[in-house]
């Protein structure tokens, strides 16, 4: 049955809409944004044809609020919605609710969404049809005693997993069976807010496998096909950041079997439409069914890469009831590629997820290169969603070279405003163990060295220096008095601006403080950085460029300054510097046992109270920041003297929360 639509309301936001957008656009189709107040600036509203806004900017307010998305679809005359991924993408009463509204829902059928949306039900289906899947309990009601029994049932090590989730929220590795309450709880908690479904499950869980998930296609004409395989194994947090396709570990016999069980997956679910099955693999060369994904993935890209299908436009045909086209049907694999999940994160803080403006957003196009943005300069990094500012990908002619091309682009993006995970993912690119295709899920756990926040290095001190001369060309544009006398001007015999001792500078990088002097005679610099002499040639001075010749290799330098933070990048590192005043404020006099927010968030459990003994490490309050759940521990021994917030209040980075004294300390007044 043919089921013609001309528009389209995407609802989601971010790149993945864009991403949707775009196929939207060269299909023909008229495109719908729908946006939160946080949102309203976000390119993905402008890129729409029409926009409406959802009042409010949780996305219990908004983004899960299928009722004012179907409203939104009535008033702009859209015909068919697109549910992206996250959000409602796979919530069986939204896509019921689109159809019976008279609207496509471009997805699976509502049935088996809800088949394979229940993970517990879908590996009892899966275990009948006889594809191997690991033992799973229930336990999202469960009593201290029947936890305890589960575990007992299932084994050590456990993983709680939400049954409606996906995207690594809602997940607990569990080694201990005394954290397994605390486990359950805390994914019951993460789980309602992310997919308004408190379900959680016990499963076995398999230590250092590989993540492989097989796409797969299927349409009304009884044509169910298999898309080749991606590897998502390098995770942090149950958060894929590194995909690939073909994977280094599945050879051809492999992929037969996996694609096999894959398709035998949808068409036990009466599937249509784009869908992503997910297997472990053991090292044995065993494999265990996991979960179906009834969406499109975050890493769709790389199978569009490797087999040249667009895989949204294939969603836009089968839902509009045509056939699967003859190069779908009889896919092939060409080269090989590799997305990375770039997120907006602060190494030196755990890698939290951080918020912000973004001053700049840019990258240089180079051959087989793809950036899906979310963002760009401007745009603001919300605490109300996920922190992911775009996927970065390369095609190329194998693993190698692409990962390579990958690493060098990552490196020369402007990125600027906000704290990345960027340096992580060149790291892990360029890792030898990654290289040599040994990425189980552990891969991090294996290299932690690649999680350790870097130090000041010698480069960055450089920066430092850099950012000190563009301060000091810049500086007479910035004064309110006599601008257009140049820096340095003296009432006496006249000097050229640059042959002077210039004032000392300093700078802020992540926690470190940089000392910076330098005088210039000519183009020969001398400087200290902290304390270190540097003798350089300054090749070429400006606001926005410096050529700096050291030791005998010249640099150049691209610097943005937006207040008095200045982004300095040279071939391979990007710094962000915060000016020092040369005047500053006394601190704020903090007590030592303060408790502060590492993010911007709403608290949504306090365990103390006034009074309680505590130990270094001990839970104090749990906020919730971009869709995850994070814990402030006790900076010390001591005993809760100050209680400074209660659930359901937003703080801000920085806020006291608790304040913690020992034995020694008096109460506050």
């Amino acid at each position: 049955m043919k089921r013609q639509f001309g528009s389209v309301l995407v609802a989601n936001r971010g790149e993945i809409a864009r991403r949707v957008m775009r196929s939207c656009r060269e299909a023909g189709l008229r495109t719908v944004a729908v946006f939160s107040d946080a949102d309203e600036d976000e390119p993905f509203v402008t890129d729409a044809d029409l926009a409406v806004r959802l009042p409010g900017v949780t996305a219990t307010e908004t983004y899960l609020r299928a009722d004012l998305v179907i409203e939104a679809a009535r008033r702009t005359g859209a015909e068919a919605i697109h549910p992206g991924y996250g959000f409602l993408s796979e919530n069986a009463d939204f896509a019921r609710a689109t159809i019976d509204a008279g609207l496509v829902f471009i997805g699976p059928p509502p049935e088996a969404m809800e088949l394979m949306g229940d993970k517990l039900r879908s590996k009892s289906r899966m275990r009948e049809l006889g594809v191997p899947v690991l033992p799973a309990i229930e336990v999202t009601h469960h009593t201290a005693e029947e936890l305890e029994a589960a575990v007992s049932e299932i084994g050590l090590p456990i993983l709680v997993k939400a049954s409606a989730g996906g995207g690594g929220r809602g997940m607990r590795i569990v080694h201990d069976p005394e954290q397994v309450w605390e486990a359950v709880s805390s994914a019951r908690r993460e789980a309602q807010s992310a997919f308004g479904d408190e379900t959680v499950f016990l499963e076995r869980y398999l230590e250092a496998p590989r993540h492989i998930e097989i796409q797969v296609f299927a349409d009304d004409h009884d044509h169910v096909v298999a898309l080749f395989e991606r590897e998502c194994s390098i995770q942090r947090r149950h958060q894929k950041i590194v995909e690939e396709s073909p994977s280094s570990a599945v050879d051809e016999a492999l992929r037969q079997q996996l694609s096999e069980a894959a398709v035998t997956t949808a068409r036990a679910a009466d599937y249509r439409g784009a869908g992503t099955v997910e297997f472990v693999l053991a090292e044995d060369g065993s494999f265990y069914f996991l979960e179906m994904n009834t969406r499109l993935q975050v890493e769709h890209p790389v199978t569009e890469a490797v087999t040249g299908l667009d895989l949204v436009r294939l969603q836009l045909d089968v839902a509009q009831g045509l056939p699967l086209p003859q190069e779908a049907l009889s896919p092939t694999m060409t080269g090989h590629a590799i997305e990375v999940r770039l997120y907006a994160e602060d190494p030196a803080n755990g890698f939290l997820p951080t918020a912000g403006r973004i001053d700049d957003f840019s990258f240089d196009p180079v051959p087989g290169l793809r950036v899906d943005a979310g963002v760009r300069a401007g745009s603001v990094v919300s605490t109300h969603y996920d922190s992911m500012l775009a996927k970065v990908v390369v095609h190329g002619t194998d693993r190698n070279s692409a990962a390579g091309v990958l690493a060098a682009s990552l490196r020369r993006m402007h990125v600027d405003g906000v704290v990345t995970n960027r340096e992580l993912l060149v790291d892990v690119l360029e890792h030898p163990g990654f290289l040599a295709g040994a990425t189980p899920t552990s891969f991090l756990d294996d290299h932690p060295d690649l999680l350790d926040a870097v130090p000041v290095a010698e480069r960055q001190r450089l920066h430092a220096l850099v950012a000190a001369l563009v301060g000091h060309v810049r500086a007479p544009r910035t004064r309110s008095v006599l601008p257009a006398v140049p820096a340095g001007w003296r009432n006496n015999p006249p000097i050229r601006s640059h042959d002077r001792a210039l004032e000392r500078e300093r700078y802020v990088v992540g926690d470190t403080v940089v000392d910076v002097g330098l005088a210039l005679t000519g183009r020969e610099m001398t400087a200290e950085v902290d304390g270190e002499r540097v003798d350089a040639l300054v090749l070429h001075l400006s606001a926005d460029r410096v050529d700096l010749e050291v030791d005998g290799i010249r640099r150049t330098y691209t610097v943005q300054t937006v207040d008095e933070k200045v982004h300095v990048h040279d071939a391979e590192q990007a710094t962000t510097l915060c000016r020092l005043s040369r005047f500053p404020t006394a601190d704020d006099d903090r007590h030592i046992g303060s408790a502060t927010a590492p993010m911007p968030g709403a608290v949504c459990d306090v365990l103390v109270s006034v009074g309680s003994d505590v130990s270094a490490g001990d839970r104090l309050v749990v906020l919730e920041a971009m869709k995850m759940e994070h814990t402030v521990a006790s900076p010390a021994d001591g005993t809760v003297v100050e209680v400074l917030v209660a659930s359901g209040d937003q703080v801000d980075a920085g806020a006291v929360l608790v304040v913690v004294a020992d034995d020694t300390d008096a109460a506050p007044a």
